[in-house]
């Protein structure tokens, strides 16, 4: 008889809990546009680009407009000027481009200043050159049996850190020319490890490092796909980066690999990315970061060996 009332009772009480659902809009408070300035150039012989942004409202989903008709320079410490100038076809992308007698836009060691002006306001930064490690190979093998990875195949790059505790990388890996640009594969070193305080010094890279280079998808049955098979290229390149750069790849990586789910409880909770440019006129906020870096890289085609 108890069970029957109880019924009852949850029989009447539905419609009305279905009743008093309502749309709420919490009226979010509009922040103030931020100027994002996103300056990742390096020595490359080849156009270097700064990417100048104006945010959105949070609930946009349009691509980040580009701020047109800014000043954009970037300034070796010799005094040597490398003018930015804003693309035909894409607003707010500035390019500088090599001449025919240039090898690039500096060398290890040389110091430089971003020097950026919008609308009278100017904005600045600065970066140095840091060292990089050549890459000696490029590796493909069969990954070790086990049901996850069973059959798939494995690239793995070889280099060595410089001996000097604080050299700090960006690995950046294209699988048959397409850039590995997803969250989780931002794949940053300091020294041979993935910090401070792994304390690996002048040797080879670590092995999750050196195997940062293999993108991980999924079939439609949940099965993970072998990362190369033969025919497909690799080319890896290892950017020289400032430990101030390593500190904010580092947050980016942790603000956009987000767990999802009931693990949202514990992850590290949102906040602002550092940035090293700084609005020098009037001290409002802006976003992004200069580092101009030193590449090595090394490109290898999948080949089978019988």
């Amino acid at each position: 008889m108890k069970d029957k009332y109880i019924l009852f009772y949850c029989l009447l009480i539905i419609p009305l809990l279905m009743g008093c659902e309502k749309t709420i809009d919490p009226g979010l408070m509009e922040a103030p546009d931020v100027t994002i300035i996103d300056a990742w150039i390096n020595n490359k012989n080849e156009p270097q680009v700064i990417k100048i942004r104006r945010s959105l409202p949070y609930f946009e989903t349009r691509s980040l407009p580009g701020i047109p008709n800014a000043e954009v320079r970037v300034i070796k410490e010799n005094g040597d000027q490398f003018l930015f100038i804003e693309s035909e076809t894409q607003e707010g992308d500035y390019i500088w481009m090599p001449g025919s007698d240039t090898a690039g836009i500096g060398s290890v060691g040389d110091r430089f200043m971003l020097d950026v002006k919008i609308n009278n306001v100017q904005l600045g930064s600065f970066s140095e050159m840091k060292r990089v490690p050549e890459i000696d190979s490029i590796t493909f093998k069969l990954a070790p049996d086990n049901p996850v990875l069973k059959g798939s195949f494995l690239a793995q790059f070889w280099s060595n850190d410089f001996p000097g505790i604080g050299d700090t990388y960006w690995i950046k890996a294209y699988k048959n020319g397409n850039y590995l640009s997803k969250p989780s594969e931002i794949n940053i070193a300091y020294d041979a490890g993935f910090s401070r305080g792994d304390k690996v010094d002048g040797v080879a890279f670590n092995k999750f490092i050196r195997t940062g280079v293999n993108p991980y998808e999924e079939d439609d049955n949940g099965k993970i796909i072998s990362p190369y098979v033969p025919g497909d290229s690799l080319y890896v390149e290892i950017h020289s980066i400032t430990s101030s750069a390593y500190a904010y790849l580092f947050e980016v990586s942790v603000q956009t690999n987000r767990p999802g789910g009931i693990a949202e409880i514990f992850a590290v909770p949102l906040a602002n990315v550092a940035t090293n440019i700084v609005n020098v006129t009037n001290g409002e906020v802006v976003t992004g970061f200069f580092n101009v870096s030193a590449v090595s890289g090394m490109g290898k085609r999948f080949i089978e060996e019988n």
